[in-house]
């Protein structure tokens, strides 16, 4: 058949009216099926929305619970000291599950080997296992070392029992890699959580995948059916982790609505009504025609409305070409933003105007959209404007799919944050800034909780001054409480907590023990910051006041050793006075006899009386001289003395009076006991207190003398016993050490050796005491410096 008969033929046809009603009922039910389609997309893209904005907030709740598994292994890797070994580990592990409910163990991993967990006993299996040689670990720690954050690995089997993910911080130190921070998630926590969500159970229910990095196969964890195809669902990538979240609508994969079904019914009888009425009412075909060109002018609008929004977005928004990464399409505000016009940008790729530290981030986040892992993702970037400056942008990127998949593209868009990361950075400075001048103030500048005393803040400088770091400091639970001095401790944190509860400031001293165990003292200046009449912080400086300590301290010192001084001159000065002129006196008036003597025996017995108080003033003048040369440690040499052998000598000495009045000597110091000493005093003192115990002896019993050498307050004291007559305390406590004083009837008592043997101790820089009741008998107790 030739052309011009088919031409002819399809005119006839045409003009046929049964053929014409066929073609407007076939066109009105493609229409009618157009705007059912479009109706059905717009709400499919409705429930997508609905969902994508469900699964974020869900995923919002999944990323805060991780960060505060990174903010657990980031606390854990700072308790590390400047040589790797955690201090505290398990005091601050502790707190950190308590205060992390959704982590069940903590690790730290030197070199990729356990080495601490907490709790020990649930976990101590996994000690040793070395996780960068381990086939089933290897992969996903190196993936963490490679990213250098936090990624959290599993689920997989733990080698102390039971599934969990574990999420590994890598640590460095001195900018080496040191090994792992890092928590176990057990399954059964993960698998509630997710069961918990969404909380409308009746609409839509969880999925959780991961690719095994072993095997390559998609894994799924939750009990919710893995088989959702027939479903309609939404899904979004945990980076974190690599794990795939699924939003999954219980509902059909396809939305039927009875709108729709109405729409559709009522399109198709309107296509059969209008075929039949155009076949019978060929002489209206005006009307067919001018709603033909509506339904056209509606789609126009439609494309029209789309334009509009793309060009007029408060957001800058380009369509990407997939493979080159150069611009297809882009409205005005992305050009404004970054200062090009369209043609010049059209010209470029996004990687040409891309920071260069922004870049493999971008890339490697592209590559996973490309692959399918990701439908989308967001990140702060910078772009090189046209005049050279960095603009900071929130970017957004996503598929635009095309029929033909070979045509896809991604939609980007940038939202202008660069005011944000200014104040930001200037935030920043402005915190160093005042970091720098803090630490410049001499003196440890510092702030705490009010009720707890949990310091929140210690300057730099307690290094100087205490010789703690301030991540010691902080990092330390009541730290401050636990270094204050013991002697000082209950006394500063009262005064501190009546100070503060009546919510005035103050100022008080006290002691700390530095790092290096010396004792420093501090004054500490507090100022109490208060919220509705109630304190809230305390803040404050500590000044190093050890100095002036010190100082004032040499100067008591020295005030008390003026007043021994000069009560010890007052007491010689009396001894002098009194007894010289004893003997003066004796002297004239003898002298005065012998001149008015009436015959030579009278005389000679006036001589020899004369030579009497001579000797007895020659005496005097050597005990006198002996006082002077011991307070002010004329000659005074000390050396390592065998106390036993001195104290067995002693006893030679006196073994006449010890028969004689049959003594028994009880002595316990050891033949190798030694002590720093000058002989000549230690003989005297020895002597002394040994020979007055035998002199002043009870007639009623057996005398006995105890030696013994102990220690009190690190200092060695020998004390003397005996169960002699003992001395009145009470009534000549004040005197017994004075120069002549006696306490008994004893004609051998002169009041001389112990006012000697007193100041031979104080020479030497001891202090002597007793312990004395009548007739039961007296110690002495001699301190050795």
């Amino acid at each position: 058949m030739s052309s011009k008969k088919i031409i002819t033929s399809f005119k006839h046809s045409l003009s046929k009216p049964k053929t014409i009603g066929i073609i407007i009922f076939l066109c009105l039910n493609l229409i009618v099926s157009y705007v059912v389609f479009q109706q059905y997309a717009l709400l499919k893209k409705e429930k997508q929305d609905e969902m994508n904005n469900y699964l974020k907030v869900i995923q919002k709740d999944i990323e805060k619970s991780l960060k505060n598994s990174y903010t657990t292994t980031l606390t854990l890797a700072l308790t590390l000291n400047d040589e790797g070994i955690p201090v505290n580990f398990d005091t601050i592990a502790k707190k950190l599950l308590a205060s992390n409910q959704n982590i069940n163990a903590v690790q730290l991993v030197p070199k990729g080997v356990i080495k601490y967990v907490y709790p020990y006993e649930e976990n101590k299996k996994a000690i040793g296992l070395d996780i960068l040689n381990s086939k089933k670990h290897r992969k996903e720690a190196l993936k963490s070392i490679a990213n250098q954050k936090m990624y959290f690995a599993g689920p997989f089997e733990l080698v102390q029992g039971g599934q969990g993910i574990v999420g590994r911080l890598p640590v460095y130190k001195n900018n080496k890699f040191w090994g792992f921070s890092a928590v176990i998630i057990r399954l059964e926590k993960l698998v509630n959580f997710f069961e918990l969500n969404p909380k409308d159970s009746s609409k839509y229910f969880l999925q959780l995948s991961k690719i095994d990095p072993n095997t390559s196969q998609e894994t799924f964890f939750l009990k919710e059916s893995k088989d959702f195809l027939d479903k309609n669902y939404v899904s979004s990538m945990i980076t974190d982790g690599d794990w795939k979240l699924y939003l999954i609508d219980k509902e059909s994969k396809y939305l039927i609505d009875s709108h729709l079904i109405m729409i559709a019914i009522l399109g198709f009888i309107l296509a059969v009504l209008f075929g039949y009425f155009t076949a019978n009412t060929l002489e209206k075909p005006e009307k067919l025609q001018i709603l033909v060109a509506n339904q056209a002018q509606h789609l126009l609008n439609s494309e029209m409305k789309f334009k509009s929004f793309f060009e007029q977005a408060a957001v800058g928004m380009a369509n990407v070409e997939k493979n080159t990464g150069t611009f297809i399409e882009l409205n005005s505000k992305f050009c404004k933003l970054l200062g090009y016009t369209q043609e010049e940008l059209k010209n470029k790729s996004f990687m040409e105007i891309t920071h260069p530290k922004d870049l493999a981030k971008d890339l490697e986040h592209l590559e996973k959209l490309k692959k399918g892992t990701i439908d989308k993702y967001a990140l702060e970037k910078r772009y090189f404007k046209k005049n050279g400056e960095i603009l900071w942008v929130k970017l957004t990127v996503s598929n635009l799919l095309k029929a033909n998949p070979e045509e896809s593209s991604y939609i980007s868009i940038i939202e202008n944050i660069n005011k944000r990361k200014r104040a930001e950075e200037k935030s920043r400075e402005y915190q160093k800034r005042i970091e720098s001048l803090i630490n410049t103030i001499d003196g440890i500048v510092w702030e705490c909780n009010a009720e707890t005393l949990e310091f929140t803040f210690v300057s730099q400088k307690v290094k100087d001054i205490l010789g703690y770091t301030s991540e010691e400091w902080l990092t330390t639970p009541h730290f401050w409480e636990n270094h204050i001095h013991p002697d000082d401790k209950n006394q500063t944190l009262g005064f501190c907590n009546e100070k503060t509860i009546q919510n005035l400031d103050h100022d008080f001293e006290y002691r700390m023990i530095a790092k290096n165990g010396n004792v420093v003292w501090l004054r500490d200046i507090v100022n109490v910051i208060s919220e509705n009449n109630k304190p809230k912080f305390l803040r404050g400086i500590m000044i190093d006041i050890t100095k002036t300590k010190e100082i004032e301290q040499d100067l008591n010192n020295s005030f008390k050793l003026v007043s021994e001084q000069n009560k010890r001159l007052l007491n010689f000065s009396y001894i002098v006075s009194h007894n010289l002129r004893s003997h003066t006196s004796n002297i004239t008036s003898l002298t005065d006899l012998i001149e008015t003597s009436d015959s030579v025996e009278e005389t000679n017995e006036y001589v020899l009386l004369l030579k009497r108080v001579s000797t007895a003033l020659n005496e005097t003048l050597e005990n006198l001289n002996e006082i002077v040369n011991i307070q002010s440690n004329v000659g005074l040499v000390t050396e390592t003395i065998n106390l036993k052998n001195y104290i067995d000598n002693t006893l030679k000495v006196l073994s006449n009076n010890i028969i004689t009045n049959d003594v028994e000597i009880v002595s316990t110091v050891t033949p190798d006991t030694e002590i720093i000493y000058n002989p000549a005093y230690l003989e005297s003192i020895l002597y002394n207190l040994i020979s007055n115990a035998i002199r002043y002896r009870h007639p009623d019993r057996k005398a006995i003398i105890s030696i013994s050498l102990s220690s009190e307050n690190n200092k060695k004291v020998l004390q003397i016993s005996d169960n002699g007559i003992g001395i009145d305390l009470k009534k000549h406590g004040s005197k017994l050490f004075g120069m002549y004083k006696t306490f008994s009837n004893n004609p051998d008592s002169k009041g001389v050796g112990l006012f000697i043997t007193k100041n031979q101790i104080e020479a030497m820089g001891g202090k002597i005491t007793i312990e004395s009741e009548v007739n039961m008998g007296t110690t002495f107790k001699i301190f050795i410096s």
